[in-house]
């Protein structure tokens, strides 16, 4: 046990206080300012925990810590994280002063008794004091008033992110602390000891992000019924894109490759290069749903892994509809070239037979008939219209059949083999200048 002994007039008294004693305000019955160490009955008497310290008079300033313990889970859908934190609140109250210069730790049920900040957590969705086995907070009192409070919350607070650029993304979230009712004549907010006010941060090993940085801020919430202070700790988090590599990048970009087999297959092995494209297309489109599925709730996001994989998938379905292209040309040329035999295929013979040179010699002959001169000249290829006396519209249909004619050589495959050479060249050059300008885009800018 300790004694305090104390003079009063006349009379010497020695009090015996236990280790273990609560603290409160002492009350002199002859109106001195000397305070002692009484008992826990005398904790109250003479406070007034409706009233702020300081009340009617200067604002109280309040210091805060926090103890960042884990941060759980980040939930893109939802665009919230849920951090357990450790909140530390100093200030002084002039009526709770003792002589000494220990500090001692009172029961938290204590807390009813005291006054206390009404500090909230903005934009917290929902939040939770812990309480196992005791509700767990801190009180603590120092001889000249302080007061340490200490909370450990847990707290699913709003974070707005820009998913335009996921998996990609940097995401600055934030978590600010305001007075619910107390403005800034008041009660003042600042930190304790600036940015070595936040402990644990850096220290914290996610699945998907890692803490780039973080510092702290002291602002105010001006609000119609006044202004009031407020702490903010803000961090910045940087997604891993390691497991989206092998996830995601990796399977899309094989699948890529898988269809460009086809341009070795030769043209008449009809099954093999059908079956290569359609799996590729299906893998490809089964991928896309997979990746959008965990990110059910932000479709309205154009996000950098969408942008990949439509790449991925526009270069799939294009090696499918190249072996399209390719086989049709080489069927119909191998048409054009195969005997006709029969009287009963004059019908399909005669089809066959009309074609756009077939029309266009037709017009051209009706055309020369109408021209006095002989100098329009009549090829396969081409139709000569500088007849002098041949009339305008006449002339103009001439020159419109030869660009016609033009036109339709330019879009002939003369060779469809041609068609594979070219793209066994042509898709991988195009896509991996695609990567280029989308790894350098989404990285750098």
């Amino acid at each position: 046990s300790r004694c305090a002994q104390h003079a009063w007039p006349h009379v010497t008294v020695c009090i015996c206080v236990p280790r273990r004693c609560s603290l409160g305000h002492a009350s002199n019955l002859h109106g001195s300012d000397t305070t002692s160490l009484p008992g826990f009955e005398n904790l109250t008497m003479g406070y007034n925990k409706y009233l702020r310290p300081y009340f009617g008079g200067e604002p109280v300033q309040i210091a805060m810590s926090l103890d960042i313990a884990s941060i759980s889970s980040i939930s893109e859908s939802d665009m919230d994280y849920t951090a357990t934190i450790y909140l530390r609140q100093r200030w002084t109250d002039p009526r709770l002063v003792f002589h000494g210069n220990k500090s001692f730790t009172l029961d938290a049920r204590l807390v009813e008794l005291l006054w206390v900040p009404d500090t909230y957590i903005v934009e917290s969705k929902k939040s939770f004091l812990h309480d196992v086995t005791v509700g767990n907070r801190l009180i603590r009192l120092f001889s000249n008033g302080t007061i340490l409070y200490a909370l450990r919350i847990t707290t699913t607070v709003a974070c707005n992110m820009d998913l335009s650029k996921y998996p990609m993304d940097t995401q600055t979230c934030r978590l600010q602390l305001e007075s619910w009712g107390y403005d800034e004549n008041d009660v003042i907010f600042t930190w304790l000891r600036g940015n070595d006010s936040v402990h644990g941060i850096e220290k914290l090993r996610l699945s998907q992000y890692t803490v780039e940085r973080y510092y702290t801020l002291i602002s105010k919430s001006q609000q119609e019924t006044g202004s009031y202070p407020r702490l903010i700790l803000q961090f910045e988090l940087r997604r891993n894109i390691l497991y989206f590599i092998l996830e995601t990048y990796v399977p899309s970009t094989l699948l890529v490759m898988l269809s460009w087999v086809s341009f070795w297959i030769t043209l008449d092995s009809v099954p093999a290069r059908t079956c290569i494209g359609v799996t590729t297309v299906l893998s490809m489109t089964t991928l896309m749903i997979g990746s959008r599925s965990s990110l059910s709730k932000t479709n309205c996001f154009i996000k950098a892994i969408d942008v990949y994989l439509g790449i991925c998938f526009s270069f799939i379905f294009g090696a499918l509809v190249e072996y399209a292209v390719a086989h049709y040309s080489s069927s119909q040329k191998c048409a054009a070239k195969a005997p006709q035999e029969g009287p009963a295929n004059e019908l399909t013979k005669e089809m066959e037979e009309v074609n756009i040179t077939n029309i266009l010699s037709s017009s051209i002959t009706s055309c020369k008939r109408k021209i006095s001169f002989t100098s329009i000249e009549v090829s396969s290829d081409n139709v000569n219209c500088s007849g002098l006396t041949m009339k305008t519209h006449d002339k103009i249909k001439c020159v419109l059949k030869n660009k016609m004619h033009r036109i339709i050589g330019y879009f002939t495959i003369q060779n469809p083999s041609n068609v594979d050479h070219y793209s066994k060249l042509l898709f991988p050059l195009f896509f991996m200048l695609v990567n280029v300008f989308y790894w350098a885009y989404y990285l750098y800018f």
